[in-house]
């Protein structure tokens, strides 16, 4: 055993003097005399070369410590509330009016016509010099070549060729994703101030159905990720008992308020009207007045062969037309610069769920970004939940306890509708136009998103009526 312990002891001392041979001269490494005195602190410091010795000056750059201001605090709506000058803030949130698929006022106009439209309509709006926008991110799901037709789109519209433009698809969400993009871009200090965008034409650009091999499809959440957007809901809706009754019930919430927010002028305060083949688009088309509980009952399912079939068209999403547009921006740039500033970014966050189920993305969604951010249910003042189908809308409202008092006052989706790539965005616009009008802070928007996810944001109005 003590020789064991011994040649353990000499292994060790053979490592030591390894390790210290890479930094010290032979000579300080020699055997010694057990006698041997100590040498000074100042004749071991004269053997180490200069560069070991030296401390490091601690350096941060510029990027990382935006990310860490613009993240410190967020632990309670006292600190949400706070400004400070590398807050992300929005200086113009609008949406064009939407439009019915097929048969409404944007039915023939592609995306690249709709945002040249929308980009001209905002740069002679805000007197914004396009040369200072550091990039462009646009959220859009199914047009062919969206990167193409959007940076032509920016070019026509007088913003120049030194102005770079990115395109995303995170499905429902693309239109969030852009603003997120632009929001992290800026945070990070790689931009000083950008514009995001979210535009759809689901009457020219339908979704096109998912192709996947066999390999892939054989896996049942693949499967189910590929699945149409309607035999989700049925699912929802036969998995937790949302009765036909539930789903007509908050439909005609949506039309409703809808309705009402239109013939008292609402939507035109978030909205900016565009010139399209010497028209003027100013207006949704695709509010439908006069719903009724009698008239929603008297409407058949759109989806016959699936789950219980309690989807209709009046209880559903709308297929529509549309586009909205942000500009971001450094709350110290934006004073500098004379800018107004409509609200404040604080944080997005994004979920998966089980695929069949994707319309309850935002039971998980919403609770994460409350989370993340320090705030609870009721610290929120307004949320914008998308209305895919009432089934996931209905089951996602009763399972997070808020009261639809607070949820799209003045309707949502099901009444307005849903181009894919531009509803993530025209929540923020709406939203934030609602908080102004109520002279309120918080808002939290949410939505589920196609293949088993879910999205959600925090942003804090800071205008006032």
């Amino acid at each position: 055993m003590a020789s064991l312990i011994q040649s353990q002891s000499l292994f060790r001392a053979a490592a030591l003097r390894f390790s210290l041979a890479t930094f010290l001269p032979a000579a300080f490494l020699a055997p010694k005399p057990l006698a041997w005195a100590l040498p000074s602190i100042q004749s071991l410091a004269e053997l180490f070369p200069p560069f070991l010795l030296a401390v490091p000056k601690k350096k941060t750059s510029h990027s990382r410590k935006a990310m860490r201001s613009a993240n410190k605090g967020l632990h309670d709506k006292r600190s949400i509330l706070e400004k400070r000058p590398d807050d992300v803030v929005f200086t113009f949130a609008k949406r064009t009016a939407m439009g019915r698929a097929k048969k409404g006022q944007l039915k023939d106009v592609p995306v690249d016509e709709m945002m040249h439209a929308l980009f001209k309509a905002s740069l002679e709006k805000t007197q914004l010099d396009p040369k200072i926008i550091g990039d462009i991110c646009v959220g859009t799901c199914h047009p062919p070549s969206p990167l193409y037709v959007s940076r032509a789109a920016a070019l026509a519209a007088g913003i120049p060729e030194t102005v770079p433009i990115s395109t995303v698809n995170r499905l429902c969400s693309s239109g969030l994703q852009a603003v997120r993009s632009i929001a992290t871009a800026i945070q990070a200090g790689e931009i000083p101030l950008g514009v995001a965008v979210g535009v759809e034409s689901m009457t020219l650009n339908p979704r096109p159905t998912p192709e996947v091999v066999d390999a892939v499809n054989n896996n049942s959440q693949a499967h189910d990720c590929t699945q149409p957007m309607g035999w989700t809901s049925e699912m929802v809706a036969q998995t937790y008992n949302v009765g036909r009754e539930t789903q007509d019930y908050y439909a005609l919430i949506s039309h409703t308020r809808a309705e009402q927010a239109s013939k008292a002028g609402i939507f035109a305060q978030e909205i900016l009207p565009i010139e399209v083949r010497g028209q003027t688009i100013s207006v949704d088309d695709t509010i439908r007045p006069g719903v009724t509980k009698e008239s929603l009952s008297a409407l058949k399912p759109v989806f016959p062969d699936w789950g219980n079939a309690h989807t209709t068209a009046g209880n559903a999403s709308g297929v529509g037309d549309g586009a909205a547009i942000a500009i971001l921006t450094t709350r110290r740039y934006a004073e500098e610069a004379g800018m107004e500033i409509l609200g404040k970014w604080v944080a997005a966050t994004f979920v998966g769920v089980e695929p069949r189920y994707m319309g309850i993305a935002p039971v998980a969604a919403i609770p994460k970004i409350l989370t993340d951010t320090g705030l609870t249910k009721e610290d929120v003042d307004v949320f914008e939940i998308n209305e895919a189908f009432a089934s996931q809308f209905a089951y996602c409202v009763e399972e997070l306890g808020i009261s639809m008092d607070k949820i799209n006052p003045n309707g949502g989706a099901i009444a307005l509708t849903h181009p894919l790539g531009m509803t993530g965005l025209r929540q923020i616009v709406t939203g934030l136009a609602e908080l102004r009008r109520q002279d309120k802070q918080v808002l939290c928007t949410s939505m589920c998103i196609g293949s088993g996810m879910g999205g959600a944001s925090i942003i804090v109005n800071e205008a006032h009526p």
